[in-house]
């Protein structure tokens, strides 16, 4: 059964969106950050660096699929991005969950603007069908 659904799941990222893949990353940094506050707050330092570093490896994922070039608001989400790193960093040297709060409520805000432009990607998707069915 577990086969079967890392299978799902591998085609899900296969087939997925550009969009929808920075949403998945996202959630993912998410879960790990919350994973993190609970294993700081348990005192499991190697659960806590664990699911820490898997956060910053997301943000650098993040951080290498910009496109620089491509204007202001990558160069923000660039500096924002290091910022997170930072804080995590801090977080994992002091296992002090407010770093990890404060980067996990900006994916978070961050995230709300991502699901919004794959709702609007979405609602887009029949009216280039129409017209290319039309053509």
């Amino acid at each position: 059964m577990a086969y079967q659904f890392d299978r799902y799941r591998q085609v899900g990222v296969e087939t997925a969106s550009p969009v929808d893949l920075v949403i998945m990353l996202y959630r993912g940094a998410i879960r790990f950050l919350a994973e993190a506050e609970e294993a700081i707050a348990a005192r499991d330092v190697a659960e806590a660096h664990r699911c820490l570093v898997r956060s910053q490896e997301i943000i650098a994922e993040l951080m290498g699929s910009l496109n620089l070039d491509a204007g202001e608001i990558a160069v923000n989400l660039s500096r924002l991005y290091d910022y997170m790193q930072q804080r995590l960093i801090e977080a994992n040297l002091r296992k002090d969950p407010a770093g990890v709060i404060e980067v996990r409520r900006l994916l978070s805000e961050l995230l709300d603007a991502w699901e919004a432009i794959a709702t609007q990607e979405i609602t887009r998707r029949p009216v280039y069908a129409a017209a290319a069915m039309s053509a």
